[in-house]
């Protein structure tokens, strides 16, 4: 395949993408229907947006494990003090200081001990609910142990929960966007 147009294609790929979000099409409501009735954490067989997921190192080959994310939108609600409390200082809306994508990187890897999280994306939100794309590299497997390039990072045990995924690190201010 010539490289000219494969690069073309994903840009197509990833301008379609966009356009689906943008204009709301009825793929994107069913979409977002059938993620608001599975589970917080789930597998799924390829990546939703393709082009961005080969963008932040997505390869299809054994090793590479892609999972959806589901995050509650807004700030962190804390249970209501029942005994002895002056009620003024009952805060109870906290920003938990993360964004939502690195708690998905979290979440997804507590989920499967045995993957390290790569990276990961938006696909979607609705009302209540934000989206993520969480790609997973088995650390273990010889297809990622002979590539020198996945075999650094899928070392690095607990990326997710050290801040070292790019959300990570933009959250500790080591990124500028």
């Amino acid at each position: 395949m010539d490289k000219g147009f494969a690069m073309g294609l994903y840009k197509y790929l990833k301008e379609t993408f966009q356009q689906e979000h943008r204009e709301a099409s009825p793929l994107y409501k069913k979409r977002l229907v059938e993620w608001r009735r599975a589970g917080v954490v789930e597998r799924i067989e390829k990546p939703t947006n393709l082009a961005r997921a080969r963008e932040i190192g997505y390869k299809d080959k054994q090793g590479f494990v892609v999972v959806r994310a589901k995050i509650k939108r807004g700030r962190r609600k804390r249970p209501k003090p029942d005994l002895g409390r002056k009620p003024s200082k009952s805060g109870r809306f906290f920003s938990p200081k993360k964004s939502l994508q690195r708690i998905a990187e979290e979440r997804a890897a507590s989920r499967y001990p045995n993957l390290e999280v790569l990276n990961s994306y938006w696909v979607g939100e609705d009302g209540g609910h934000k989206y993520y794309e969480v790609i997973m590299v088995d650390s273990n497997h010889p297809a990622i142990k002979n590539d020198p390039s996945l075999n650094r990072i899928a070392m690095q045990k607990g990326r997710a929960f050290r801040g070292l995924t790019s959300s990570g690190k933009k959250t500790r201010g080591l990124r500028y966007r």
